[in-house]
């Protein structure tokens, strides 16, 4: 029994230590948040380039500046079937960041045609690195990270939205 008494010690501080740690970083495990509530405002559907629907999902519209500068910041979690569109007045370069963006993201850039110019795929959370558009976008689309690649959607793809 005394030569397993060390090893019996070892593994109770290993699963206090670990249940310590989840409780200090608050976090837990992926899940709805609730303290976010999803808001939907309209709803999107993506496009091939040869018009194929590939995906729709829900979404919440940043129109106003004060929507625009805390798009997805610090929420913890969303759903597959959700997402955000911004909405610009003029066509023109646009460039995002993930200051305080906690879940990692897919961000698409869409020309005023609402063709897909490029996709940011997988963006890293918390960065300050610029994210820009290789060409004038008039809307941004954010959804989770590895939905474009997950439905396959690509520069020149296209989308439709409804505002609710």
């Amino acid at each position: 029994m005394k030569q397993w008494l060390p090893v019996l010690v070892s593994i109770s501080l290993l699963i206090s230590s670990c249940v310590k740690k989840e409780e200090q970083s608050g976090r837990k495990s992926p899940g709805p948040d609730p303290s976010f509530q999803f808001k939907k405002e309209g709803s999107l559907t993506f496009y091939k380039a040869d018009g194929q629907v590939v995906k729709s999902i829900d979404l919440e519209v940043a129109a106003t500046e004060a929507e625009k500068a805390q798009g997805l910041m610090n929420r913890s979690w969303m759903e597959e079937t959700q997402g955000m569109i911004f909405l610009f007045d003029q066509e023109q370069r646009q460039s995002f960041w993930m200051r305080n963006t906690i879940i990692p993201l897919d961000i698409m850039f869409i020309s005023s045609d609402l063709k897909i110019v490029n996709i940011a795929r997988n963006t890293q959370p918390f960065s300050d690195k610029p994210i820009p558009s290789t060409g004038p976008a008039q809307y941004v689309v954010e959804v989770v990270a590895g939905f474009s690649d997950k439905y396959g959607l690509s520069s020149g793809d296209s989308i439709s939205f409804e505002i609710l």
